[in-house]
C-alpha cells in the first residue's frame, strides 16, 4: 500500500496584487515642484496619444482573452509597458518623486516601478463582464483621486515650502497611486486580482523591498485617505446637484419669484 507523502511542497495560493515600489521620500527641487504641471505637459500629450493605442489593444486583447482564457502576448507586453509609463508620469504629477519620467516604457533605473506578473490565466466570465465588475473599484478610485486633487494645492504648498513630502502625505499619496495602478491593471486584464488594500498592508505581509512594499500606513496617512474619500463624495454630490439644476434650467423649468412690474 502506498504510503502518504509528507514532503509535498506547500503551494502559495495567495492572489498576487500588482505591486508598487517607491523609495522613501527625499529632498525635492523647489523650482521643479513649483513648475511641475507645466514641465509635465509634454508627458501628458504623449500619454494621451498612447492611451488611444492602449484602448485599441485592450479591445483586441479582450476578444483574445475571451476565447483563449488569457491576454495575448503582444497585448501583455504593450499594456504592461504603457501602465508602467502611465504610473511614472502620475507619480511625478502627485509629487511623489522629483525625477522627471523618461519617454519610454522600459525604465528600470527610475525610482517608481511596478510589478504585474501579467499573462496568467483569466476567468472568461470575469473577462466578459470586466467593465461591469470594475465599477465598484472605479468608484473608489475616482473618489480617492478627486479627494486628493481637492486638497492638491495644500499638498503642493507643503512640498514647496518644506522641499520634501512629509511621511504621512507620502504614504497616503502612494496609496492613491497604487490603487489607481491596480484598478487600471485589472481593467486592462493584466491581472485577475481585484483591486484591494486601499488602506495599506499588514507589516508582516511580505519582506520589506521598498518604502511602499509592503505599504504600511500610519494613523495620519489613513486619516488623510478618509479625508480624500469624504471630499470625493462631497465633490461628486455637489457636481450631481449642479448638473441637475443646470438641466432643470435648460428644460425651461426656472420659476421666477419676482412680481410682475406694474404697467
Amino acid at each position: 500500500m502506498e504510503q502518504p507523502s509528507w514532503d509535498v511542497p506547500v503551494v502559495d495560493r495567495t492572489e498576487f496584487q500588482p505591486a508598487l515600489d517607491i523609495p522613501p521620500p527625499g529632498a525635492q527641487n523647489r523650482l521643479t515642484v513649483l513648475l511641475r504641471l507645466l514641465l509635465l505637459v509634454p508627458q501628458y500629450v504623449v500619454l494621451w496619444l498612447l492611451s488611444i493605442v492602449a484602448f485599441v489593444v485592450v479591445v483586441i486583447g479582450w476578444f483574445g482573452a475571451l476565447f483563449a482564457g488569457r491576454l495575448p502576448r503582444f497585448a501583455v507586453g504593450w499594456l504592461s509597458g504603457y501602465l508602467a509609463y502611465d504610473t511614472r508620469v502620475y507619480a511625478s504629477t502627485l509629487l511623489i518623486t522629483d525625477r522627471y519620467p523618461p519617454f519610454r516604457f522600459d525604465a528600470p533605473d527610475y525610482p517608481v516601478r511596478i510589478e504585474l506578473r501579467a499573462g496568467g490565466p483569466l476567468n472568461r466570465l470575469a473577462v466578459f463582464f470586466r467593465l461591469l465588475l470594475a465599477i465598484p473599484a472605479g468608484i473608489v478610485q475616482g473618489l480617492l483621486q478627486s479627494g486628493w486633487w481637492a486638497v492638491s494645492f495644500i499638498s503642493w504648498l507643503v512640498v514647496l515650502v518644506l522641499g520634501r513630502m512629509p511621511r504621512a502625505l507620502f504614504e497616503a499619496t502612494a496609496a492613491v497611486l497604487r490603487y489607481r495602478m491596480r484598478f487600471e491593471a485589472y481593467l486592462m486584464m493584466l491581472t485577475a486580482a481585484y483591486p484591494k488594500a486601499v488602506f495599506g498592508d499588514p507589516a508582516d505581509s511580505e519582506p520589506v523591498r521598498s518604502a511602499t512594499r509592503p505599504l504600511v500606513l500610519t494613523g495620519a496617512a489613513k486619516a488623510l485617505l478618509v479625508i480624500y474619500l469624504v471630499l470625493g463624495v462631497i465633490g461628486s454630490a455637489a457636481s450631481s446637484v449642479t448638473n441637475d439644476w443646470d438641466s432643470y434650467e435648460d428644460d425651461g423649468g426656472t420659476v421666477s419669484t419676482m412680481a410682475p412690474l406694474p404697467r
